[in-house]
């Protein structure tokens, strides 16, 4: 009896064994049994999301981004022209100031006694001319009747006209007298913002090639910004008619946006064999005098027709060693690889010269989790949106 039970025991216990084993077994497809895990393992993958943008299309100027330097338009050293010391200095470091206004004064006094001695010496030199043709109108009415040499009559002539000429020697003395007085008043050649005082009241100064710089004045409106463009650019957008100026648009190194508006003003008369470019001058309006010469700048040059252009984000742009691609999502949103050619940055979206059609979808956040022939889901977005979003995170 207790071997009997022991046998129905074991039975019982085998029975679930191979009832649990047998959960473990799945079928496939008819052709025979294979394991939960197996089956898991060939399940497809879950579509990933990720951002996908339509590309722009618009009609577009083509722009070429230099970097230069800004300049100002007049520039000045202010240096004495006469000797003597500075008795005053009427302007604040930095100031603005306009046209004729004072700068320096140097002690005038001896200016001012040279000037009354030069017009005194005039004074003298007009009286002798009126004495000497005085003189020369009595040799000349006795001369006809012969009661006067004519060596004399020579002679009175002679010193008539040399009291001509001293007149004449008095009056320019005169007039340099008043110049060099002139010059003891320093004024504002141009309109412009001065430096510092470099020298300042109570030095002693004099004029010459080792003249010593009493400060710097610089124009402030309108101001230059001077670069270097390559002859293409100059083939392309400067060699023109002057009659139809070329825009250009600038930066500053912390700006992102090309906000000032100007004009090509000058294209220099040749081009540096040595780096292939020539140097161009723009013009722009600095009313508010925030550009400030020797600063940075960036220089977007425009020309050409307007003409339709495949704008799409830098950020969806990657590289196969030497090549560009992006990923197109096609019709059932599948990626494909799609080799392109970029351009330029135009607004903050990238130029595509060849690759791209007006239409096509592409990824723009979230391309190093897709890869062709990966089916995705698609987050559609902006094109401009997310090149700004991008923008400003970086």
């Amino acid at each position: 009896m207790l071997k009997n039970s022991k046998r129905m025991i074991w039975a019982l216990g085998a029975l679930v064994v191979i009832g649990g084993a047998s959960g473990l077994v799945a079928w496939r497809n008819g052709s025979g049994p294979v394991s939960q895990a197996a089956a898991a393992d060939h399940a497809a993958p879950p579509a990933v999301e990720v951002d996908v943008a339509t590309v722009i299309s618009r009609p577009i100027i083509d722009w070429q981004v230099y970097s230069g330097r800004l300049e100002a338009i007049d520039a000045v050293e202010i240096k004495p022209l006469v000797p003597g010391t500075i008795v005053a200095v009427h302007f604040k470091d930095g100031a603005l100031v306009k046209k004729g206004d004072p700068l320096f004064t140097i002690d005038p006094r001896p200016y001012v006694a040279a000037v009354d001695q030069a017009a005194a010496q005039l004074a003298m030199a007009v009286a002798h001319e009126k004495y000497t043709d005085a003189d020369a109108a009595r040799a000349d009415r006795l001369l006809p009747d012969n009661a006067i040499a004519k060596r004399d009559y020579d002679e009175t002539q002679s010193r008539a006209r040399e009291a001509i000429a001293q007149v004449k020697a008095a009056q320019a003395a005169l007039e340099a007298a008043k110049v060099n007085l002139d010059y003891t008043q320093i004024t504002a050649p141009v309109a412009g913002r001065m430096s510092r005082a470099l020298l300042t009241v109570g030095n002693v100064v004099a004029p010459g090639a080792s003249a010593p710089v009493l400060s710097t004045l610089v124009s402030v409106s309108p101001i230059y910004a001077a670069f270097d463009v390559d002859e293409h650019t100059y083939l392309d957008y400067l060699n023109r008619d002057n009659s139809h100026p070329v825009p250009v648009s600038l930066e500053l190194a912390n700006e992102t946006t090309y906000s000032r508006q100007g004009a090509v003003y000058f294209v220099d008369n040749h081009l540096d064999t040595a780096s292939g470019t020539i140097r161009v001058r723009a013009r722009f309006d600095n009313a508010d005098g925030s550009l400030v010469p020797g600063l940075y700048a960036r220089v977007q040059v425009g020309g050409g027709q307007r003409h339709p252009a495949i704008l799409i984000d830098d950020a969806a742009i990657a590289t196969d060693q030497a090549k560009k691609f992006v990923l197109v999502v096609d019709s059932t949103n599948h990626v494909q690889y799609r080799e392109i050619v970029p351009g330029g940055l135009h607004e903050g979206l990238r130029v595509v010269t060849s690759g791209l059609k007006t239409g096509d979808r592409i990824v723009v956040n979230g391309i190093e989790h897709a890869r062709p022939g990966d089916l995705i889901t698609v987050h559609p977005v902006d094109m401009a949106t997310a090149a700004r979003a991008a923008g400003s995170a970086a």
